[in-house]
C-alpha cells in the first residue's frame, strides 16, 4: 500500500512539474481593469492600480491553492454547530458518568466490599 502511495504522488508530481515547465511565459496581474484603475488613480486610491508579472503556472497553482484554502476554510466554519454539539454532548456524557459513579459510591456506602464487587459485577 505505501508503494501504491508513492507511486500515486510521483505521478502528481511529474505532471505539474509538466504543467509548470509548459506555462513559464510572462503574465501581467492587474487588481483592476485599466479604465477603472485610471478612474481610482484620478481619486487618489493607488494603492488599487497595482500589477504584477508572474510565470502562468504560478497563477494557475496559486488560484487553486486560495480556492483550497477558502473551502476548507468556508468548511471548518461551516461545521462550527456540529462540533459545538459533540463538546455539548461529551460534556454531558461527562457529567453523567461522574453521577453514575458517585450514585454507585452510595449505593455500596457501608457494605462489605466482597458483597459491592458481586453486586456489581452483576
Amino acid at each position: 500500500m505505501r508503494y501504491i502511495k508513492y507511486f500515486v504522488l510521483a505521478v502528481i508530481a511529474v505532471v505539474l512539474i509538466s504543467i509548470a515547465l509548459g506555462n513559464r511565459q510572462m503574465v501581467t496581474l492587474e487588481l483592476m481593469h485599466s479604465d477603472l484603475a485610471a478612474l481610482a488613480n484620478d481619486l487618489g486610491f493607488t494603492f488599487l492600480t497595482g500589477s504584477i508579472d508572474l510565470p502562468l503556472f504560478v497563477v494557475v497553482f496559486g488560484g487553486v491553492a486560495l480556492g483550497l484554502l477558502i473551502g476548507f476554510i468556508w468548511e471548518w466554519i461551516r461545521e462550527y454547530k456540529e462540533r459545538a454539539a459533540a463538546a455539548a454532548q461529551k460534556r454531558e456524557m461527562d457529567r453523567m458518568r461522574r453521577e453514575i459513579k458517585r450514585l454507585k459510591a452510595d449505593k455500596h456506602e457501608g457494605k462489605d466490599d466482597v458483597l459491592a464487587i458481586l453486586d456489581e459485577a452483576s
